[in-house]
């Protein structure tokens, strides 16, 4: 009904493994790992993790989701990427959602090298309560987490350090501004994000902590915090459509080969949406689309099949 094709579906309970796979779209389901001290992860997780992972049905594809900096220790922050990759894996993690994790310069004590080589590099938070004042993307970084196989979502404390990592890493980020707004947390930095020339996406993140899964309000309400924040720049509701579409396939893997989406290509997967506003000039559509498009899709096709329509 949103017009969603695909999604980044991060699943924390095996009976939802197959949600995705169900519902016949694509994307990727990402099994989420959370709460593993080092000494718990090197007795069972390894072993406990494959096995979650060798019973997530295919088709779509199965990822990792490492949950968050603050919610593992180091060592299966360090793991879990290097599982990823020897299965071939795309890689999926919370960043920058808490003001916990960003970038405390004025009362760092120590270099994060020194933090690194000494006893008390167990944890982010381990690391953060002897006087790390850097962030937690500069932390997983140095453990090899961020990628072009990898996306993070929120992104919302990141200073300019931490958005240049994404971009030398090819990482990108998808933005959830209403969930975000939900739960009290600062607006994600958009104008920087597309100033800067990185890669975004947008999420709704869920139904636990956004009004719906209409991808269209979040658009929406990201241009009006990139025009809020600065970005004056006339290409605004192209790019946030880029970012729901193609940007979305990119941070999945989905966006190269026979079966690329999020793009209006001869050869691409047919997924697609109607919406239903006045055409008038193609910018003044386009902008339409982003700025109003919410709560008026009339039909979505998945693999050329309609699978939406609001007419039935």
């Amino acid at each position: 009904e949103g017009g969603t094709t695909a999604a980044a579906d991060v699943v924390t309970d095996a009976a939802a493994a197959s949600a995705l796979h169900d519902a016949g779209l694509h994307g990727v389901a990402y099994w989420e790992v959370m709460g593993w001290s080092n000494e718990e992860w090197r007795a069972r997780g390894e072993r406990e993790v494959s096995a979650s992972l060798d019973a997530m049905p295919t088709p779509p594809a199965v990822g990792i989701s490492p949950h968050a900096p603050y919610s593992l220790d180091a060592e299966p922050l360090l793991d879990l990427p290097d599982m990823a990759r020897r299965r071939g894996m795309r890689i999926h993690i919370h960043l920058g959602e808490s003001h916990s994790e960003a970038e405390w310069s004025e009362t760092r004590t120590t270099a994060l090298a020194d933090l690194w080589k000494s006893e008390h590099s167990s944890s982010f938070t381990a690391m953060r309560s002897r006087g790390g004042g850097f962030s937690s993307t500069q932390f997983v970084d140095q453990l090899g987490v961020l990628g072009p196989d990898c996306h993070v979502a929120h992104g919302v404390y990141m200073r300019a350090d931490d958005r240049r990592r994404l971009r030398a890493r090819q990482t990108a980020v998808a933005l959830c501004p209403r969930s975000n707004r939900v739960i009290g947390l600062d607006a994600p930095p958009v104008g920087a994000y597309l100033a800067e020339g990185n890669m975004i996406a947008v999420g709704t993140d869920s139904l636990s902590s956004s009004p719906s899964l209409d991808l269209l309000e979040d658009v929406a309400l990201l241009f009006d915090l990139a025009r809020s924040q600065g970005y004056e720049d006339q290409d605004l509701a192209r790019r946030l459509l880029q970012a729901a579409t193609l940007g979305g396939a990119t941070a999945m893997g989905l966006a190269t080969g026979p079966d690329r989406l999020g793009q209006l290509q001869s050869g691409a997967v047919a997924d697609m949406c109607v919406v239903d506003v006045p055409v008038t000039s193609i910018v003044e559509t386009i902008d339409t689309v982003a700025r109003h498009g919410a709560g008026r899709v009339v039909e979505t096709v998945v693999s050329g099949r309609v699978r939406y329509s609001a007419s039935r």
